[in-house]
């Protein structure tokens, strides 16, 4: 039996890096000569102005090819009303988010830096203390949301003020260059990241689509569709499965090459890339409220695997795609350009299109009142709110929840107003409110027969599709849940929030208790008093149309 000659194979084996960078600034840089070789030496205070800038830039734009994606849906006869609707949204959102006053999401993300360092750059250490100061600069001096929980004890956990720590994972690589892909992500999009522990029997073209297809019509709408989606088949271990996930949402791994090799090099499939989003389109979910736009793209990412294991991974980047490459070398330090002008998306025509045929609803009403109106009309229902509502979310419904236990009753303000699940991001100078987008509705699903049961959240407004059991809780008490869009929160600041204040808990901060006023806020009925979910019936009719 013949020896194996040792090949090296590079893991992720990239091509040419196509992306547009600027030049911020060409100081803290120079470069020396050790041992006949040139170095260049990276102050601490580049790394520091490289993640500020950064994660400034992300935080209110996005890419440009992201943004032609959500164009092309105003332009596509087969995207149904809802998609244009949500993508105008979208347009209009980025338009104002780019002045660089409100963010693109109210949930401007948990920081993450990965870093490759070449062995050629020298920084004198502290590389993850100058980042970090840079991601504490971004988020202390704009108007972003303070999101990181740190544990007091393994119960209690206290809001760190400043949206540190960041995720920050540095590589030691060749070259003489430092190379970062900085991501802000947020909560919804981040618990959408799936693993699936399988075997070798789903590796058959049949098996492994059907497969992936399930597991995609179960990412719902909860984290802010249209979706850049990333499948990865295989994995050395569990984490780098995941991790590459991660970075193919990103759209980091577009240069893989297409093809696989004896020695275990990662590839992209292109073919399964384009069955799999033909698939998605067929969903009927669509960009939140049915139709064709369930994902702009999909990524599928094939890696070696041990024998015994096939282990699958599934995640997203949301309507907030905030992703944002950068790179230190010896010309200086330069971040990825990303869309200055997204307004020049949107067509003339649609520049004053009203919201449509949407019900007005008077929220300064007896709640019984606001109920016996949205009893009229169907879900799927556009409405167009004013008045009062609630803000609360996880922490508020859990204090919600405490004093029920302990035998008080609900505050009135949970009786009289719809909640509406989110959490405010800074409010800006002059403002009325930061950027105040939905959140996921379903993490507060278990709350809702208690309240409802004792008179509270009889109107639910958030995002995303909930389960059986709040469509059985407002069957059972008369209540609705309403669809906000995920994803434009800057808009909805500018155009719909009239005012805000906290009413309970402020030293929760974004957790707080909060009450405003809104004029002409837009929203779906998408569970209503007499057991109809409308993401129910999407998948009904697409069943039916299957087994046609």
């Amino acid at each position: 039996m013949s020896k194996k000659e040792f090949i090296y194979q590079a893991p992720f084996p990239m091509g040419e890096d196509k992306t547009e960078y600027y030049l911020l600034t060409s100081d803290y840089v120079s470069v020396s000569e050790f041992n006949g070789e040139s170095i260049l030496n990276v102050e601490p205070q580049a790394l520091t102005l490289l993640a500020q800038q950064a994660f400034h830039d992300a935080s209110f734009m996005l890419r440009p090819e992201h943004q032609q994606q959500v164009a092309a849906i105003l332009h596509d006869p087969e995207a149904s009303e809802n998609d244009k609707y949500v993508a105008l949204q979208f347009l209009r959102n980025s338009e104002i988010a780019a002045k660089g006053v409100l963010p693109t999401c109210q949930d401007t993300g948990t920081a993450i830096i990965m870093g490759k360092k070449g062995q050629r750059v020298w920084t004198g250490g502290g590389d993850e203390a100058a980042l970090s100061k840079g991601v504490f600069n971004t988020y202390i001096e704009d108007n972003l949301r303070y999101s990181q929980n740190a544990p007091l004890d393994m119960y209690k956990e206290v809001n760190t003020g400043s949206n540190l720590p960041a995720q920050i994972d540095l590589y030691a690589v060749d070259g003489d260059e430092y190379k970062f892909l900085c991501v802000a992500k947020g909560g919804g999009s981040a618990n959408k990241t799936y693993l699936y522990q399988e075997t070798k029997a789903l590796l058959t073209p049949g098996k492994l689509k059907n497969f992936l297809v399930e597991k995609m019509r179960t990412l719902g709408t909860a984290a802010c569709p249209p979706y850049h989606i990333a499948f990865v088949i295989g994995g050395t271990s569990a984490e780098s499965t995941l991790k590459t996930v991660k970075l193919a949402s990103t759209h980091y791994y577009d240069v893989l090459p297409t093809e696989g090799n004896e020695h275990g090099q990662a590839f992209r499939d292109l073919h399964l890339e384009q069955e799999l989003l033909e698939e998605a389109q067929k969903l009927g979910l669509g960009a939140q409220f049915g139709g064709k736009y369930f994902a702009h793209d999909i990524r599928v990412i094939r890696l070696p695997r041990h024998g015994a294991s096939c282990p699958v991974g599934m995640g997203v980047s949301c309507s907030a795609d905030r992703n944002i490459k950068a790179k230190i070398n010896r010309e200086g330090i330069w971040i990825e350009k990303l869309e200055h002008n997204p307004g020049q998306y949107i067509p003339p025509a649609l520049r004053q299109a009203g919201e449509g045929d949407a019900v007005k609803v008077d929220l300064n009403r007896p709640m019984k009142e606001i109920l016996a109106q949205l009893s009229q009309y169907p879900v799927s229902t556009r409405l167009s709110l004013t008045g009062t509502i609630i803000v609360g979310r996880d922490i508020a419904h859990a204090k919600l929840k405490e004093r029920i236990e302990s035998g008080e009753d609900l505050p009135q303000y949970i009786k009289d107003h719809p909640i509406y699940y989110a959490g405010p991001a800074k409010t800006p100078a002059g403002y009325p409110s930061g950027s105040l987008g939905p959140t996921t509705a379903g993490r507060m699903d278990s709350y809702v027969d208690l309240l409802q049961s004792h008179g509270g959240s009889m109107i639910m407004l958030a995002k995303g599709n909930r389960s059986q059991q709040v469509t059985d809780a407002c069957k059972k008490h008369g209540g609705f849940y309403l669809g906000s869009i995920g994803g434009p929160a800057a808009v909805l600041a500018q155009q719909s929030i009239k005012h805000l204040e906290c009413v309970e808990y402020p030293e929760l901060g974004m957790e707080a208790i909060w009450k405003i006023e809104v004029e002409d806020f837009p929203a779906f009925i998408l569970v209503d008093d007499k057991g109809n979910d409308f993401f129910q019936q999407i998948g009904s009719k697409q069943c039916a149309n299957c087994a046609k």
